[in-house]
């Protein structure tokens, strides 16, 4: 199966492109990328494929049967929608879009054309998120009513001024960087619950002025002093589902120096503890008595799993969890929190 890899930063170089080339169906034959240096380096380092700068000469090519989209998210839905019109199939990374409008486009095309579009919320192909999932439809939890959401860093806002903290172009900051990967984890785990409101709040206080902003960890950096910082560095808040309430505290920066990064399923049974990227483990009331099972397990690469389930879904016309049907649910619940921080009023959906 031909491939072509639109946009070659880190994401791209980092999972996508060794998962295709761990896969024995795969073939990259392009790689994209408005910056000519990343895809001519990238055919180097693989050894493969052409280094093209615009994504329309790959979509023209009709040997390519499915694209990885792993640009900023601002141009997700317009490549997106081009790949599907052009009869490719399509894996985009998250978040499908950098709002909920641009998300219900690309769905939109996907049913239009019947191509796959699937969005990279990857932890649906992590092992022990897997397990847990299968704890809870078991039923060892009872009812899940309440789930607990921390995503919390001490200072570590990614390039500030750069791509990552301007609107424009990543649609918001730290719900759509990290969150949007703990709510999928959590949709995902409890059947995705359709949500009925949102009640939030953004913070936006410790990355400006830039200069003066004295940080732990810049990953994407390094700052850009003339630059842009116009997202949330912070979030809280609460949704209410037609499954469990979700409570959620996020933060790329706090002047806490704590690194909380876990999920809390509460349920009339037991309750599991994930630590987000690792083990579970399990507090439950079984049999009348108190217990505390830490799992651990095999963890084979989620990208992988990712990449292969994606191959395969071609091949067989299987909709994945990943689908941008079931994404869209979490999209939505994402735009009713940044409307709810903007108004600064409960947002019923």
């Amino acid at each position: 199966m031909k491939i072509g890899i639109i946009g070659c930063g880190t994401i791209a170089n980092n999972a996508h492109i060794p998962s295709y080339m761990n896969n024995a169906k795969a073939e990259i034959k392009y790689f994209c990328d408005i910056i000519p240096e990343r895809a001519k380096a990238a055919v180097e380092k693989y050894n493969c494929g052409i280094a093209v700068t615009d994504y329309k000469e790959v979509l023209s090519d009709p040997e390519i049967e499915a694209v990885s989209i792993c640009t900023p998210n601002k141009a997700h839905s317009e490549i997106a929608i081009e790949a599907l019109n052009a009869g490719k199939n399509v894996l985009c990374e998250k978040p499908a879009a950098r709002i909920y409008s641009e998300a219900l486009k690309m769905q939109e095309a996907q049913h239009k054309t019947g191509k796959v579009l699937n969005i990279g919320v990857v932890n649906r192909f992590n092992a022990g998120v897997n397990k847990l999932k299968e704890l809870i439809d078991q039923g060892e939890l009872g009812e899940i009513y309440q789930v607990y959401v921390s995503f919390r860093s001490h200072r570590s806002i990614p390039g500030l001024g750069g791509a990552f903290t301007t609107k424009e172009i990543a649609g918001g900051g730290v719900m759509i960087d990290w969150g949007v990967h703990f709510f999928d984890i959590v949709m995902y785990a409890c059947g995705d619950p359709k949500p009925i409101s949102a009640s939030a709040e953004t913070f936006s206080k410790l990355g400006s002025p830039i200069n003066d902003y004295v940080f732990t960890d810049m990953w994407a950096g390094p700052p850009v002093q003339d630059g842009i910082y116009d997202v949330e560095e912070g979030v809280t808040g609460m949704v209410r589902t037609e499954g469990p309430v979700i409570t959620f505290n996020g933060a790329w920066a706090q002047n806490i120096g704590e690194d909380e990064m876990f999920i809390d399923f509460m349920g009339t049974k037991g309750g599991i503890r994930l630590q987000y990227g690792a083990d579970f483990t399990l507090y439950s009331t079984k049999n009348g008595m108190l217990s505390k099972t830490t799992y651990k397990m095999n963890m084979p690469n989620m990208f992988q799993n990712e990449i292969d389930s994606f191959i395969n879904c071609i091949e067989n016309n299987e909709k994945l969890a990943s689908h941008i049907d079931t994404n869209i649910i979490t999209a939505k619940m994402m735009d009713a929190i940044y409307r709810s921080a903007e108004t600064h009023k409960e947002v019923i959906l």
